[in-house]
């Protein structure tokens, strides 16, 4: 049994006694509602002051009686709840460590900062890919207790804290999100990152185009606004509804039927210097490729089968999940173990 189950017994125990105690000395002795609610406290919790009036020997077996087991439920009380404060502490601690061992281990891992609406969404997207491992950042304790019941790995406290992103592995992750509340925020939480870690892939989100700007000059790679996003999307709704509803169905990461991943080609993987056609990808696969990305940034939309896949190509591919993984395991042979979870 719990801590927290037994204080809930002991309250409700403790009710019990109250009532019976006070209920005994107003039927035994005939005394008043208030002197035999305070007979009883004196007598379980043994404070030992004299009785309130004079008792019959009746009343005198009862309190015999209601020494013997309210003392004995007294200390199972005061115990009950000592275990209630010590394990729930105890909890905390332990449950903390064993995040901060997690963390620890992570290397190459994403840093959500914020886990507000897009938060949320952005970590679901992310952990859909159990090769990407996430840390979420947030200091709002509504949001602390959210991220407990979703089984979040993350930490508590202010992004734009050295400290708090330091103990997120900044200087060993691969992106971070900025998707905190405020502009403001977001800027200070780039040029603390990006001082930090000079490498890191920078993503953040922007509520109007001067935010945009000014975070892109703090050090952000890449900017998103919501709105426009969003107003772009509507206006393709519009025109191309057909259009939005496959990439909609592409990139619902609840779905497994179908979806777009891209993978880069690992030194030593036995398809780089291959054909598309000498491949089989399309063959053996299933999969379709929808782009081949140079090292040097330029894209090869729908690839002829003549096109070349080279070591540092990334290809993007279009298939079921379980054909991407094993196409993964071909061009990337040297990948990384992930971490420990």
């Amino acid at each position: 049994m719990d801590s927290t189950r037994n204080l809930q017994i002991s309250l409700i125990l403790s009710f019990l006694f109250l009532v019976g105690g006070t209920a005994g000395y107003m039927l035994i002795e005939g005394w008043s509602l208030i002197d035999s609610l305070y007979m009883t406290v004196i007598t379980i919790s043994t404070v030992g002051y004299s009785e309130v009036h004079q008792m019959t020997r009746p009343g005198q077996i009862f309190t015999i009686f209601l020494v013997f087991f309210g003392v004995a439920f007294f200390l199972y009380i005061a115990g009950s709840l000592v275990q209630f404060m010590v394990e729930g502490r105890i909890r905390d601690i332990l449950g903390r460590r064993t995040l901060n061992k997690k963390i620890e281990h992570l290397k190459n891992h994403y840093i959500i900062c914020g886990y507000g609406r897009i938060g949320q969404v952005l970590y679901n997207h992310i952990q859909a890919h159990p090769q990407h491992d996430t840390v979420v950042v947030e200091k709002n304790p509504e949001m602390v207790s959210r991220m407990e019941s979703d089984h979040v790995l993350y930490v508590p406290g202010d992004a734009s804290d050295e400290e708090i992103l330091i103990q997120a592995g900044i200087k060993r992750a691969k992106t971070l999100i900025a998707v905190l509340a405020t502009d403001i925020d977001n800027v200070f939480l780039v040029l603390t990152a990006r001082q930090l870690n000079p490498g890191i892939y920078i993503i953040a989100r922007a509520s109007n185009q001067r935010a945009k700007s000014k975070l892109l000059a703090a050090g952000a790679n890449h900017v998103e606004s919501p709105y426009d996003t969003g107003a772009v999307s509507m206006a393709q709704r519009i025109l191309r509804p057909s259009v939005s509803s496959f990439l909609d169905f592409v990139f619902d990461y609840k779905l497994k039927d179908i979806t777009i991943e891209e993978i880069p080609v690992a030194a030593g993987s036995s398809l780089a210097n291959l054909t598309l056609k000498d491949s089989g990808i399309r063959q053996k696969f299933d999969l379709i490729v929808v782009a081949i990305k140079r090292p040097a940034g330029d894209m090869r939309f729908n690839p002829s089968f003549q096109a070349v896949i080279n070591e540092g190509d990334t290809v993007i591919a279009m298939g079921k999940s379980e054909n991407l993984t094993e196409l993964e395991k071909l061009l990337k042979p040297e990948r990384e173990k992930p971490a420990v979870r």
